[in-house]
Order: C-alpha cells, then sequence, then structure tokens
C-alpha cells in the first residue's frame, strides 16, 4: 500500500481523492496532508489518520508519503511537482490544469520525463469508462465526427460536498462578484474559467479532432461562465461552461455528432461518487441505444491508472499529457484576449 500525501486541503482533496483512495481497496493511503496555512489540513487529516503541516516541504520530507496529490490553486501546481521531484518523489497525480503557462509546462514534462516519474493529470472525463466506450464505437463505425459540443451548468459545489462527507470544515468566504466591464478582470475570469472548468472535457475534444484549434467566438455568460466555439480541422466545437446560483442540478454533457449518428455523454456530478457517465448513441435510422453507467467513475479510473504506472505496467504518455496543456493553455489565453479586446 503506497502512502499518500496531499497538497491542499480544499473540497478538491476532501470531498474528491480522499473518499476515492477509500474506495481502491487497499491500494493507496493518504497518510498526510498539506495546506497553504488554512488550518484546514489538520482537521481533514484527522479524520483520515494522517498527519498534516502547513506547506508542502513537511510533506515531501514523510517518509510515509511515496505518491503526492496536487490540488492546490493551479498556479502552484507546476513548482510543486517539481518540488516533488527534485524530493525524489516518483508518483505523481496533479489537478488540471498541469500549468498555467506552456514554458512551465514544458519544464514540468522535461523533468519527469527524466526522472522517469509516473504522472497523471486530474482530468477525470478522460478516465471514465463511458468515455472509453464511446471511442470504441467512434472507432468501430468509422463515423466522420462533424461537430462536438460541451455544455456544463454547475450549481455551488457545496450541495455535494454535505452529500459526500460529514467534514465540519469552515465554509470558504464568499468572494465578491468581479467587475466584468474591467477588460483586464473579464479577460482574467475568462482564462480562469477555460483554466479551471472547459478544460475538464478538452482531452476528450482534442481526441475527435485533432486540428490545429482556430477560436471562432468567446463571450462571458451570466452569473459567471463563458461560451466558447472553435474549429479544428473539419471539426467544429462548441464550449459553454457557467457556474449558476442553484435551481437543478449540475448538467454536464458531451455530445459528437457523426455523420451516421449522434452521441450524448451524460456525466454525473463531480462529487458525488455516483459511478461513471451514461452514453447515448442515436442512430440515423431512429434507433436509441443506451450504455448504463459502469460502477466506476473517471476518478478510480485515474487512480488505478496512476497505480498501474507505478508499477510498470504502463506508459506515462509524457507527450500527449504536454499537447493536453498547450491545448488548454492556448485556449485560455486566446479567449481572455478575444474578451477583454470586447470588453
Amino acid at each position: 500500500m503506497r502512502g499518500v500525501g496531499l497538497v491542499g486541503a480544499g473540497p478538491g482533496g476532501w470531498a474528491l481523492h480522499a473518499p476515492t483512495l477509500a474506495r481502491l481497496g487497499g491500494v493507496f493511503r493518504l497518510v498526510h496532508v498539506a495546506d497553504g496555512g488554512s488550518g484546514r489540513a489538520a482537521e481533514i487529516a484527522a479524520a483520515w489518520g494522517a498527519r498534516s503541516s502547513a506547506g508542502i516541504d513537511g510533506l515531501l520530507a514523510d517518509p510515509a508519503v511515496e505518491v503526492v496529490a496536487i490540488c492546490s490553486p493551479p498556479d502552484a501546481h507546476a513548482a510543486q511537482i517539481l518540488a516533488a521531484v527534485d524530493a525524489g518523489v516518483r508518483v505523481i497525480l496533479c489537478e488540471k490544469p498541469l500549468a498555467t503557462s506552456i514554458a512551465d509546462a514544458e519544464r514540468v514534462i522535461e523533468r519527469c520525463r527524466e526522472a522517469r516519474v509516473a504522472l497523471v493529470v486530474g482530468t477525470h472525463h478522460l478516465f471514465d469508462p463511458a468515455w472509453g466506450r464511446a471511442t470504441h464505437h467512434l472507432t468501430a463505425l468509422s463515423g466522420q465526427v462533424r461537430s462536438v459540443t460541451v455544455t456544463l451548468a454547475l450549481p455551488p459545489n457545496d450541495r455535494y460536498h454535505r452529500v459526500v462527507s460529514d467534514a465540519a470544515l469552515p465554509p470558504s468566504p464568499p468572494r465578491p462578484r468581479p467587475d466584468l466591464s474591467n477588460a483586464a478582470v473579464a479577460a482574467q475570469v475568462a482564462r480562469a474559467l477555460v483554466s479551471g472548468l472547459v478544460i475538464h472535457d478538452l482531452p476528450l475534444v482534442r481526441d475527435l479532432a485533432r486540428g490545429v484549434p482556430q477560436l471562432t467566438y468567446a463571450t462571458l455568460l451570466p452569473p459567471i461562465g463563458v461560451a466558447l466555439g472553435w474549429t479544428a480541422g473539419e471539426v467544429a466545437v462548441r464550449s459553454s461552461a457557467v457556474m449558476v446560483q442553484g435551481g437543478a442540478d449540475a448538467l454536464w454533457r458531451l455530445t459528437v455528432q457523426t455523420d451516421r449518428d449522434r452521441l450524448d455523454i451524460a456525466f454525473p456530478p463531480a462529487f458525488v461518487h455516483a459511478g461513471s457517465a451514461t452514453v447515448t448513441v442515436r442512430s440515423a435510422d431512429g434507433t436509441r441505444t443506451i450504455h448504463p453507467a459502469d460502477a466506476d467513475d473517471g476518478y478510480v479510473a485515474e487512480w488505478r491508472n496512476l497505480a498501474a504506472l507505478a508499477r510498470g505496467e504502463d506508459v506515462v504518455e509524457y507527450d500527449e499529457i504536454l499537447a493536453d496543456a498547450r491545448f488548454a493553455i492556448d485556449l485560455a489565453d486566446a479567449a481572455a484576449a478575444a474578451i477583454g479586446s470586447d470588453s
């Protein structure tokens, strides 16, 4: 059983990854939690029988830590990966994004490749069993992909935090609504939404649309959201991601239109651990086929993949990880530039 050090005391750690480790049946064990000074790490660690510290240095010095899971704010990811590699860690899961600049992404991949680090980036939809079924269907029929549409609407995440955890953590302080009339602020919001929300499904889109992306439009959506359109080769892509105030449960859907049929992939809310997405195939002759959800979700699958990489049973696709990072950063930068110039 490999000891895991969790960097970051936000909900991505305690409501997503810590429960996932417990579901893996003794493959990993949470042994250390580090925060950035918030004090939350101690309470999270106590709930899982782990140690805690402020900052990454104490975690990296812990001899029980063999695996590092980085769930800190995005601008810290690259530096923390490099620090972990320098400390001798050879198994790393980093939440998306890998880095916030292409130069940092390239530096991280170069060091991980040199050190032969087992590296997984936490875009969990890429590992979802339903995505494997969808790509198998597309490959088997050899249909030409014409368009891809990703629609995401998320209510406040604490609706799901309360479902999956009894941790009595203090709520995060409310953030003031950004002044979107300010061009620099609007551009920053657009970049953050692409890097934090849209990015979940960009590796999936790249699997289907391998051409060079050309942004055609970008606009902010109320209350906080973004809509993008771009083309990659002959494929048209539309993506919208919005954080709503309340109302219905999360809507997270990826639709692929080919010259033969349409695939609708409906993902469950991220925090509920309710299994995989479901896939519905609608054929031109009117036939509808529904592939039900698998018991495992993308979080379980990505950690199992990391375990296989650590055992040497699979190969780290460094070039694909870097290509995904470059694509996401380029798209975030393009959206920020387009929205900043319009504000």
